[in-house]
């Protein structure tokens, strides 16, 4: 990321668009003077990108989703579309970003309020032992699985929703996209509006807006989305109250 960061700022170019933390702390390193507009899932102030939500301070500014905010009802939602959901399988990776915090501890602390025993499945870098962690999971006995977003998991997403399907439980995951790839269930920010949000942080910089004088917004629209096709694999029938309140349904 460092790398290829160096290589736009070679091209003088006048704002920074970047989606990646890894790539949002390598331009903040780089450079002091050009405009950048993060969109990230992870809390800018916690690992150190802006000094405070209200007032970013430097050349940084942008849009955030706190994801790991929405981790009690994410486990609300898994347990009204299955309700015979008892233990839960979180597939997690450390994260590369300092002050990022854990995943798993977020959904552990929510998960006593839903009488839901959560066992952790930490997939390791840079590599993960899948036949391991599989494993794992059959030994614990989880009848539902949840996929913690992060650039390293993201690539496995449909590997982990043939496992699900293939042990025919429910499978949990942190954004839309990842339910068309075989996901059950997902609840999170609407990316498409986060990234809409930021050309006009991008188009008010461009008129001459200073980052330091721009708030970080946060997500304010998120979305329900069901995958009845994977439903109907596993053999679940989602309750009609649930599906009435999706904003999206694949079919």
């Amino acid at each position: 990321m460092p790398s290829l960061v160096a290589e736009l700022l070679e091209h003088k170019v006048d704002v920074l668009i970047l989606s990646s933390p890894t790539a949002i702390r390598a331009a903040k390193n780089a450079t002091r003077t050009i405009p950048i507009v993060m969109i990230t899932n992870q809390d800018p102030v916690a690992i150190g990108l802006v000094e405070s939500l209200a007032r970013p301070g430097g050349n940084l500014t942008g849009v955030v989703s706190l994801t790991r905010d929405l981790s009690g009802k994410r486990l609300e939602l898994l347990k009204e579309a299955a309700p015979k959901v008892s233990g839960v399988g979180v597939i997690w990776a450390s994260p590369t970003t300092l002050g990022a915090g854990n995943a798993f501890q977020n959904y552990e602390a929510a998960a006593s309020t839903f009488k839901l025993k959560l066992t952790s499945l930490q997939a390791q870098r840079p590599k993960p032992d899948w036949d391991g962690l599989f494993r794992a999971a059959d030994k614990a006995r989880v009848n539902a699985l949840i996929s913690v977003t992060n650039a390293l998991l993201n690539q496995y997403i449909k590997k982990i929703a043939d496992f699900a399907i293939q042990k025919r439980i429910p499978f949990m995951v942190e954004g839309s996209n990842f339910v068309e790839e075989g996901g059950l269930i997902s609840y999170a920010a609407n990316d498409a509006e986060r990234f809409r949000r930021a050309a006009l942080y991008v188009d008010k910089i461009l008129k001459g807006a200073k980052p330091a004088d721009l708030p970080v917004e946060q997500a304010m629209k998120f979305e329900l989305v069901i995958n009845l096709k994977t439903a109907k694999q596993i053999g679940l029938t989602i309750p009609p109250n649930v599906l009435a309140r999706a904003d999206r349904v694949i079919r």
